[in-house]
């Protein structure tokens, strides 16, 4: 049995794009509720934004401030802000780039990166626990038709 065609005309692929954004809606509000929950346990108080920041820092890092806030598409001035906050705590280190002493770059402490994996395993709504019954392949397709939807990519094999 093969889908019925992709159109924008078609009924059914509406009702199926509502269903997901549905679902998008319900996967926001729990990651929300999980990178809250994470933040307050990395450093008492933190909002879900620095938490954000911190966490870009630490996968892309070394990086500079200017890369770092067009990474997650944010205001200089706030990124700024939040590093700062995120200095003081002790997780986030700011230094001299050795190719522009200009400019300066930012690395997580290794500090930071140890509170980080303690918040990280203490959540027991991880998403290894949702998946732990899933097999390696689904948890793949699943990351590939992400990967697709978020890129506006055609999914491989869907074309």
């Amino acid at each position: 049995m093969t889908d019925q065609p992709r159109s924008a005309s078609n009924p059914d692929w509406h009702e199926a794009v509502r269903e997901l954004e549905s679902e998008f809606g319900e996967l926001s509000v729990r990651m929300r509720q999980v990178m809250a929950a994470r933040a307050d346990r990395l450093s008492p108080g933190m909002l879900p934004g620095a938490y954000k920041v911190f966490t870009t820092i630490v996968k892309h890092g070394p990086i500079s401030p200017s890369v770092l806030a067009e990474t997650l598409v944010a205001d200089k001035g706030q990124v700024s802000r939040t590093v700062r906050e995120l200095e003081q705590a002790g997780l986030v280190d700011r230094a001299a780039d050795p190719a522009d002493g200009r400019s300066t770059r930012l690395t997580a402490t290794p500090e930071g990166v140890e509170r980080l994996a303690a918040a990280r395993s203490a959540d027991p709504h991880a998403l290894h626990d949702r998946l732990a019954d899933w097999d390696v392949s689904d948890i793949r397709t699943l990351t590939r038709l992400l990967r697709a939807a978020s890129t506006g990519e055609t999914p491989s094999g869907s074309a």
